[in-house]
């Protein structure tokens, strides 16, 4: 693991100083350098080579969505948006995912001081996994939208699998992309994303216009038929599976699972107990949630993908998951939606 060379970028004194003081605390990071406006930021970035840069959306001058855009463009490198969690905050943020972010992280503008330390204490851990991922050309490539023309073509009759699908640091972007592929009567679909609920909720609402499928926040209670994408953020709970006609979800509090809530591990697990037919997915992430419940699930017979930590934007779950014996397929994020739908799909 290469350690994170940081430049911090903020146009706030105190909060260059503040988020410098927390990634030193974090081992293996190291803050080289700040910047207070674009201008100075590539003057730094010139001089100094930072591997991952942390910047603010709001600055004067050229706004850092605009910088963002232009080092992509110009230089790109692993980029950790800092964006507050309003309603435009968290529309910029998903304009920063699509211009090549690997993660948007919330300033906690209103927050005791116990919740601004237990946030902003997960910053390092971020950027050490940006310094460590891949940053992707977010343009796709011809072969890529071959693929999705493939798959969105091939006629689908939902086989009775059900699908889980799990996915944190880099999830977004991975699934607006997989995502794409699915039919109006995708199967009945899971997916625990590791993010901040309002972003979620933006991100919910932007991708269902563009989906031929429903897609909603996963609710206690809710019914598992064809053609929903339930989508579960909650922190505070656990999303768990409830066999039936037909099954149902289970929000439910509990404390988090190898320190993850809600948990993907308890996801595959349950549905593994349930012994209904079922695929599991684990794209890119950081940690090594739904490692161990993806290999319960291919333990149940259940059939299970990860999307290659090589090329994945943040690889340490799927490498996880690779570890732990629960991938029986590795497949790069544009193949991963066409063979998950294969698997649930009448041949």
């Amino acid at each position: 693991m290469n350690d994170a060379r940081v430049l911090v970028v903020d146009d706030s004194a105190a909060m260059r100083a503040l988020f410098s003081d927390v990634l030193e605390q974090q081992r293996n990071v190291t803050v080289i350098g700040t910047a207070a406006n674009a201008d100075e930021a590539r003057e730094q970035i010139a001089l100094l080579k930072p591997n991952v840069v942390t910047l603010d959306v709001e600055m004067p001058g050229m706004s850092g969505i605009d910088f963002l855009a232009e080092l992509m463009q110009t230089n790109p490198m692993p980029v950790v948006m800092l964006s507050s969690l309003t309603q435009a905050g968290t529309e910029t943020s998903l304009k920063a995912y699509e211009l090549g972010a690997v993660e948007c992280f919330p300033k906690p503008l209103k927050a005791t001081p116990e919740q601004f330390a237990k946030t902003v204490g997960k910053l390092g851990k971020i950027v050490l996994a940006a310094a460590n991922s891949n940053v992707k050309n977010n343009k796709p490539s011809a072969a890529a939208k071959a693929e999705l023309k493939a798959a969105q073509e091939v006629q689908f009759t939902w086989n009775g699998h059900f699908l889980a699908i799990s996915a944190s640091m880099g999830g977004i972007d991975a699934l607006t992309h997989m995502l794409a592929a699915f039919p109006e009567n995708c199967p009945p679909t899971v997916i625990v994303l590791q993010s901040e609920p309002a972003l979620v909720a933006t991100f919910i609402h932007h991708i269902t216009s563009a989906l031929k499928c429903k897609v909603v926040v996963a609710q206690d209670g809710a019914a598992l038929t064809a053609g929903t994408i339930h989508i579960a953020a909650d922190p505070e709970k656990h999303v768990v599976f409830e066999p039936g006609s037909p099954p149902k979800l289970r929000m439910v509090l509990r404390d988090p699972v190898d320190g993850a809530r809600p948990s993907a591990t308890l996801l595959f697990g349950t549905m593994a107990r349930a012994g209904v037919p079922a695929v599991g997915a684990l794209l890119t992430g950081m940690g090594a949630d739904g490692a161990k419940g993806l290999k319960m699930l291919r333990d149940a017979g259940g059939k299970t993908y990860v999307e290659d930590p090589s090329t994945a934007t943040v690889g340490e779950t799927p490498a996880a998951a690779v570890a732990a014996g629960g991938a029986e397929k590795v497949l790069p994020l544009d193949q991963l939606g066409a063979a998950i739908l294969s698997s649930c799909n009448q041949s």
